[in-house]
């Protein structure tokens, strides 16, 4: 079970903080700190760089967090937040990812709210600093913190554009 906690962590944890990457640098195939900037203004919502930043700087930070398996419920609320902030984002274009869907970031926030609940395993920051085990109910906390403030995140920065009322 350790095992696959690790291979889960470590996958969708570096893939979150990679997302955050290319939000705000060349790294990655990302197109810069402007190019997340302007993708986030096409996607209707208001704060320009300061916006872009702090998307990814959350995505960064909670997915090495993640990966690492430190402070896991911490981390995985981030992870909560930022997806549900992208799920919001698609939910219009249905849930395939093939018509640019919510499926990946339903996903993310499942698989996050799962290792709140079971917790990051014995090879993890967490359990080499004897922070483990995290009670399952943690997991119902993450989904209402992440999710509250995913959707807080989207009522106060949101400005619907015309491409983004229109669907795009």
């Amino acid at each position: 079970m350790d095992t696959g906690l690790f291979i889960l962590r470590l996958l969708v944890g570096l893939l979150v903080a990679g997302h955050g990457v290319q939000k705000v640098s060349r790294h990655l195939g990302g197109k810069g700190l402007e190019g997340g900037t302007e993708e986030f203004r096409a996607d209707g919502f208001r704060g320009g760089a300061l916006t872009a930043l702090a998307a990814g700087g959350g995505q960064i930070g909670s997915g090495l967090l993640l990966a690492a398996g430190f402070l896991t419920p911490l981390a995985a609320t981030g992870v909560v937040g930022v997806m549900t902030v992208a799920l919001t984002v698609k939910r219009h274009n249905g849930l395939w990812v093939q018509n640019d869907g919510y499926e990946y970031p339903l996903v993310l926030i499942g698989t996050a709210a799962a290792l709140s609940a079971t917790g990051p395993g014995a090879w993890s920051l967490d359990a080499v600093l004897g922070l483990t085990p995290y009670p399952s109910w943690w997991a119902a906390v993450v989904l209402a913190a992440g999710t509250g403030s995913g959707l807080l995140a989207r009522i106060v920065l949101h400005r619907p554009t015309t491409r983004a009322a229109a669907g795009r």
